[in-house]
């Protein structure tokens, strides 16, 4: 509960009455009445201000005013001398750009922006609550602006800026209540009021669940974000997830998102370590808990715990695997084995190797929280092939060595543990500064060896586009500009191979956007579109149409490809692409 909830004092408060109080002090409060004096005064002076005739309350104070006596000829004469009519040009003024020539879009897009700067320049939360105390009811006002986007999204910001504004709390709620929680994802406010947020988490696992493999990782970062606001709504997120991936159908997704949610919270500073393990049934098992425990929550491996896990999982009875299946751990495990640097003490490496190869191999089956079998087949294979993955990562020096080695590479990548080592291998080694200026092949061996692990493990799809567009957009300024070309087509040529092994959307759109801002040299667009219409053939997704016939129809890029009066790669998909697809 929050801490306001709890500092209320129950029994001593300005107006707080005692049980022994009786009923008569009620009837006194009740009969009470206002001074005439004061309330003359009050409203008088509420009535100088600006345009007050057109304010919601303008009626509750007229009645007040009237009640105590007060003159009709001075209160129409405050109102109409202090009447400016603001709203009313505005209105004025609008209707004069339309008979102007201005679209009544344009001109009422301009008015409602002015007055959102307006308002999100002068907004006083405490003047916002009073609202309610004036009105004692939900204003209509209120309940129509909310159906518009463009006063959403003003909300949406103040909200951001003021979380404890009780006027903006309500009207999140009213929104979510309205059907519009989709909208609202990443509003800290919400994280405050348990049934909008609910119902929002409710929306934004629905999204991620219907969502395809391009647009999945968006959804998770969205709803990461959303819930990692505060520790109140990890606790009650991830409790809920974890109980949904429990389910058959949908579980192993649920479970993902889970692990994604935890990595975000992770990566923003905080120590989930205690709810991870509170979650994943670890105090069955003491001894494993401890030592997984104090890894995790230093975020570092030690010998000593590294030890204790490899007994325990050795033994003919061990701990349920997925105690150790905690990605954090083995992304831990894979660095002290593939990161260039980490240097292992060899009378433990073995131990190493064998938890990783034991969390990436084995197999269980449970009935009713009780174990029914343990499937090692995999483990031995798994153990010689991160051996040697890693005696290959942390002994080739250059290229000449690695290219000696590209066969037993090879061999072993097919493993997915091992094809995720390699890939952190080589993206460590990739992105040292120096990698580029010191590298004489066209192609670097390393950057070629992802074309294989594209090949082999296609969950690592994004994982190699986002190393591939960090090295794309990274500084060379130590190269010459020439040069700097040459490499950004080799890496053109990796985005290629990916795309023809499956992963097209996210590489087409990310070209696209680098198109559109215009900060790449249209020779590399015009490359990367040439090099792409060589390796398609029809018939192709409507998706796909959307993103790239635009640039195939671009003089500016394929101006140069085209060939008069005969049949040449861009006319043809453009004739193809009008024939068979609605482009919108």
């Amino acid at each position: 509960m929050d801490d306001s909830y709890d500092s209320h004092d129950w029994g001593d408060g300005p107006g707080h009455r005692g049980a022994s109080s009786d009923m008569g002090d009620s009837d006194n409060e009740d009969q009470y009445v206002e001074n005439p004096a004061e309330v003359l005064d009050e409203c008088l002076q509420t009535f100088k201000t600006q345009d007050y005739i057109m304010e919601p309350g303008i009626f509750n104070q007229l009645k007040r005013y009237f009640t105590v006596g007060g003159s009709p000829a001075q209160v129409i004469e405050l109102l109409s001398q202090n009447y400016t009519a603001s709203a009313q040009m505005a209105n004025l003024m609008a209707e004069w750009l339309i008979l102007a020539g201005a679209s009544i879009t344009d001109v009422q897009s301009m008015v409602e922006n002015h007055l959102k700067e307006m308002i999100l320049k002068t907004f006083d939360p405490k003047k916002a609550d009073t609202i309610f105390t004036e009105e004692g009811e939900t204003p209509a006002w209120l309940t129509e602006m909310i159906e518009h986007p463009t006063w959403r999204s003003l909300v949406y910001k103040l909200a951001e800026e003021y979380p404890d504004c009780l006027m903006l709390n309500f009207t999140i709620k009213l929104i979510s209540d309205a059907g519009f929680q989709g909208e609202i994802t990443s509003i800290s406010t919400a994280a405050q009021q348990i049934e909008v947020f609910s119902r929002i988490l409710k929306t934004s696992v629905g999204h991620y669940l219907e969502s395809n493999d391009d647009d999945r990782h968006k959804y998770i970062q969205e709803c990461a974000r959303m819930i990692v606001h505060g520790q109140h709504t990890f606790v009650y997120s991830e409790v809920l997830l974890s109980v949904l991936s429990q389910e058959a159908k949908g579980g192993p997704s649920i479970k993902r998102l889970s692990q994604e949610i935890t990595r975000h919270a992770i990566q923003s500073g905080h120590n989930v370590t205690a709810i991870t393990m509170g979650l994943n049934g670890s105090s069955s098992h003491a001894r494993a808990s401890q030592s997984l425990s104090s890894m995790l929550a230093r975020n570092a491996l030690n010998p000593a715990d590294i030890t204790n896990l490899f007994k325990l999982y050795s033994a003919p009875d061990p701990p349920p695997v997925e105690l150790i299946r905690i990605p954090q751990f083995m992304e831990l495990l894979l660095d002290s084995l593939f990161k260039p640097g980490v240097k292992l003490n060899p009378e433990h490496k073995s131990k190493y190797n064998y938890l990783l190869a034991y969390a990436a191999s084995v197999a269980e089956v449970y009935k009713k929280n009780q174990r029914k079998s343990l499937n090692r087949d995999e483990l031995k294979a798994t153990m010689q092939a991160l051996e040697k993955a890693h005696q290959v990562c942390t002994t080739a020096k250059g290229s000449t060595e690695l290219i000696a080695e590209l066969g037993t590479l090879y061999q072993y990548i097919r493993f997915p543990v091992v094809s995720m080592g390699v890939f952190r291998w080589v993206e460590a080694t990739v992105l040292e500064p120096s990698y580029f200026k010191l590298s004489t092949e066209h192609t670097p061996v390393h950057l070629a060896l992802l074309d294989e692990v594209a090949a082999v493990n296609p969950l690592l799809h994004s994982n190699i586009l986002d190393l591939l567009v960090r090295l794309f957009e990274s500084r060379q300024d130590e190269l010459e500009i020439l040069v700097q070309l040459e490499m950004r087509k080799m890496l053109l040529d990796r985005m290629v191979n990916l795309l023809t092994r499956g992963y097209v959307v996210p590489i087409v759109k990310y070209i696209k956007q680098c198109w559109q801002r215009g900060d790449t040299d249209v020779s590399l667009i015009r490359y990367f579109v040439t090099e792409v219409l060589e390796s398609i053939a029809p018939p192709y997704t409507s998706e796909f149409v959307q993103l790239f016939l635009p640039m195939v129809e671009n003089d500016e890029i394929t101006g140069t490809m085209r060939v008069t009066g005969d049949c040449d790669l861009v006319s043809d998909f453009i004739v193809y692409c009008k024939a068979n697809y609605v482009i919108t």
